[in-house]
Parts: structure tokens; sequence; C-alpha cells
């Protein structure tokens, strides 16, 4: 068995926020071999972090998130207890996700929240540009059925790339935090605001206005 250090200890415990003891056991697993090691935290953790989904999170917060006074974002975001809720790593979370909603934009919170009619008119657009690029009538149906399948990952919060870090989504982001709390973590609400929007804004014809004031023809 490999020599395992306090150092290598703390390493890995850096990188992946396991307690002393994981640590310690995890190195002991793969030889002392320390990026083995974190896959193998990793996966014990999503496994756990899979189990504690099934547990009742009503604690949590409110985040907020405005940019330029233009767009802003209020999301809530559930844990199981208010010590967890009142940690750095939980408000920082929400405060990542908040913003991550104001430039990623979804439009749902996870895959099963997607309605029919909003499936039904993305499948409507898709068809009429393809028509419109010339696609034979043969591909169509193919080509709308690959983007449907795709359309979770651009939609969906949970799936999207996260802004920070496009190598994970924001789930990856949530069973990271689950382990490292150990506690659920659900975001089960956002709304974003964009100023304006649904405001039918008024086209003032200055020519036409001075032309009444005046007497005279635009």
């Amino acid at each position: 068995m490999s020599n395992i250090t306090a150092k290598m200890v703390n390493e890995l415990r850096e990188k992946t926020g396991a307690g002393m003891m994981d640590c310690k056991k995890a190195l002991v697993e793969v030889g002392g071999d320390i990026e083995k090691a974190v896959d193998f935290l990793r996966t014990k953790g999503l496994a756990a972090a899979q189990k504690k989904q099934s547990r009742v999170a009503a604690e949590g917060a409110v985040g907020s998130y405005v940019h330029s006074g233009r767009i802003g974002v209020l999301v809530e975001v559930n844990c199981e207890t208010d010590f967890v809720a009142k940690s750095d790593d939980f408000q920082n979370f929400v405060k990542d996700v908040a913003m991550h909603i104001a430039a990623a934009d979804p439009k749902f919170v996870r895959a099963t929240e997607m309605d029919q009619s909003f499936i039904e008119r993305e499948v409507a657009i898709y068809t009429a540009q393809l028509k419109d690029e010339g696609k034979p009538e043969a591909m169509i149906a193919k080509i709308v059925e690959g983007k449907v399948k795709k359309l979770s990952k651009e939609v969906c919060l949970l799936e999207q790339p996260f802004i920070k870090n496009p190598d994970l989504s924001v789930q990856d982001l949530i069973n990271e935090l689950t382990i490292k709390i150990g506690e659920k973590i659900d975001v089960r609400r956002f709304v974003k605001f964009n100023l304006g929007e649904g405001i039918e804004k008024r086209v003032d014809d200055f020519a036409s206005e001075v032309a009444k004031m005046t007497g005279g023809q635009a």
C-alpha cells in the first residue's frame, strides 16, 4: 500500500471539499493516485447525492441578480436546514444561479416542466426554418426530431452548461454542492424580467408632429 501523507490528504480535500477521513480512505483505495481519488470520491458522492434527492428541502434562499438596470432575476433555491441556507457556499451558489439565468435565459427549471404547447411551437418554428432553407421534405422530420431532443439542454436550467464553467452543467454544480454540504439542494423556481418587455412602445414621427404644430405638411 502506498504511503498516504497528510500533504496528499490536504491536496485531495482542497480539490474535492470532502472530509479528511473520506479523502484518506479514497487515497488508500486507489493506491495514492490523487486524480483517481478525485474520481473515486465523485462517484461515491454522486450516488450519495442522488439518495438525498428524496429528502424534503423547505429551507433555502431567494437570490437576485440585476444587470445594468435592464435585466433582473429572482430565483428560489432550497436546502434542508437554515444553517446551510446561511452558509457562504450556499449563498454563493444562489448568486451564481441567478447570474446564469440572466445570461443563459432558460425557460424552465427542468425537462419535466416543458409543456407540450411550447414544444409544438418550437417544432413549428424549426419546420418553417428548414422549409425556407430548401431542405427536402423527407429530411425535415428527422432534423426536427434531432433538434427537439437537444431542446431541453438549450432551455432547461439544470441541463444548461454553467456560464462560468461550460464543462459542467448546472445540475453538476448542484451535485457537487450536495456532496460538499451533505444536504439536498433544489432549484425550485425563477423569474426573469427584461425592461420594457411586453410594452408596446410608441414610435414618434417627429416630422408629422412638427407639421401639425406649424400647420404645414410633413
